[in-house]
């Protein structure tokens, strides 16, 4: 898993897209600080920059880097959940401009442990993840069902050995709304 891991490392950090297993689906990742390799993702999917995509970092304390407020129910809320859940932060940072939506917010999910975990701890980046899927398409739950149209047009393919999903849908989305207060987008 190491070489596997470097290997997606130094693609990344040259400004490579991949397609690789996170904690949730297959997702197609880039160095979420690269504006070339952002707008490339947008690309692939076939979707307009005005829609946001969420980032993955590997710890909470990480987020500082990338949310210029983080509220105050956040530091309880992120590491007690039970399953893979996506926090959408206002104020983002350090983030090209195609990577914030207009309303300036961020989406983020800190992953835990497998493959996708040990590949944003290596890289110290915030990582992309956006579903590997043609934008208005269905969502992909396994490696089998992404279509060649993403496949083949990806830079690297991470081997479908090192997913480690069992549960293979999207995470729940939970929205902030002030220092007390949020919102559940997605169940």
């Amino acid at each position: 898993m190491t070489e596997e891991i470097q290997k997606c490392v130094d693609l990344l950090l040259a400004g490579k897209t991949i397609l690789y297993p996170t904690d949730t689906v297959w997702g197609i990742g880039c160095d979420a600080t690269n504006e070339a390799a952002v707008r490339r993702v947008f690309d692939l999917k076939q979707r307009q920059e005005s829609k946001s995509m969420l980032v993955l970092l590997d710890r909470m304390d990480k987020v500082p880097l990338y949310v210029e407020r983080i509220p105050l129910i956040a530091w309880d809320l992120v590491p007690n959940t039970d399953r893979p859940t996506t926090f959408i932060y206002p104020t983002a940072k350090n983030l090209p401009a195609n990577m914030v939506p207009h309303d300036g917010t961020i989406a983020i999910r800190i992953v835990h442990e497998g493959f996708c975990s040990k590949l944003i701890h290596a890289l110290d980046r915030p990582l992309v993840s956006t579903s590997a899927n043609i934008s208005g398409t269905p969502s992909p739950a396994t490696f089998s069902e992404i279509a060649p149209a993403i496949r083949d047009r990806v830079d690297y393919c991470v081997p479908e050995e090192f997913s480690d999903s069992t549960d293979f849908k999207p995470s729940r989305i939970i929205k902030f709304i002030d220092d007390y207060n949020f919102t559940i987008i997605r169940e």
